[in-house]
């Protein structure tokens, strides 16, 4: 009874909470580089599923469709982390793939809103994440086979996701915006160090930087939302 309610009031105290899923994703990337794979069965689920839980308690507002997005895409993302301990599976491999693109969908629902904005801004922010994701694809081009369809794919729901969290501008307080900015940003950072690594070449300190940009941006994308603070637009579309 103690230690869950030690447990209770690591979750709902956000700086407590920080420090300890930071400490259980050092853990986990310290297993990913130096142990062999089976050993991430352990280490890997504790990481999400903390933030599974940080969600689920701290989330205040109304438990309605935007919640159930983000609660489905991190359950998509739990499973696809479990898929894709084992990269030397071809078939699990490719299923994580899918299984992380669902996410980014189920994302995208949850950012998605009616307000106006500037076209103005978003087309240089639209063109600079384009061509990030044209020369990634072209990069790895030769190494991505049969599986050039489903990286394109990917990638246009990456970029999809990327513009929908630039567009929460108008619609959210600052602090919530940039937060879910930041992590969308590191998630893609680790996205594109997984893509060049499986199907190109191998990175400096890419098992350590795959894990800590991914899991880092998930939990941004997620305190973000927590502390979200909706402003009234002043135009509806």
């Amino acid at each position: 009874m103690l230690k869950s309610s030690s447990m209770m009031t690591v979750l709902y105290d956000k700086k407590k909470f920080a420090v300890l899923f930071f400490i259980f994703l050092l853990i986990d990337t310290v297993v990913k580089s130096n142990f062999h794979w089976p050993y991430r069965f352990i280490s890997k689920p504790p990481v999400i599923l903390l933030i599974i839980a940080y969600y689920y308690y701290n989330y205040s507002t109304s438990r309605g469709r935007n919640f159930s997005w983000v609660m489905l895409a991190l359950g998509c993302f739990f499973i696809a982390d479990l898929l894709i301990i084992n990269r030397e599976n071809v078939t699990l491999l490719v299923s994580s793939f899918v299984v992380y693109t669902l996410g980014k969908v189920f994302l995208c629902f949850r950012f998605s809103h009616q307000y106006d904005f500037k076209v103005s801004r978003l087309i240089p922010f639209s063109i600079v994440i384009f061509f990030y994701t044209v020369g990634l694809i072209i990069y790895i081009y030769e190494g991505l086979g049969d599986y050039f369809l489903l990286a394109l794919i990917s990638y246009f729901i990456s970029l999809l996701l990327c513009q929908f969290a630039y567009l929460r501008k108008e619609a959210v307080d600052r602090k919530s915006y940039f937060y879910v900015l930041v992590g969308v940003f590191c998630y893609m950072i680790s996205e594109g160090i997984t893509i060049v690594n499986t199907f190109k070449t191998d990175l400096p300190f890419q098992d350590f930087c795959i894990m800590f940009f991914y899991a880092t941006g998930i939990y941004l994308i997620v305190h973000g939302i927590v502390i979200e603070k909706r402003i009234e637009p002043k135009y509806i579309i």
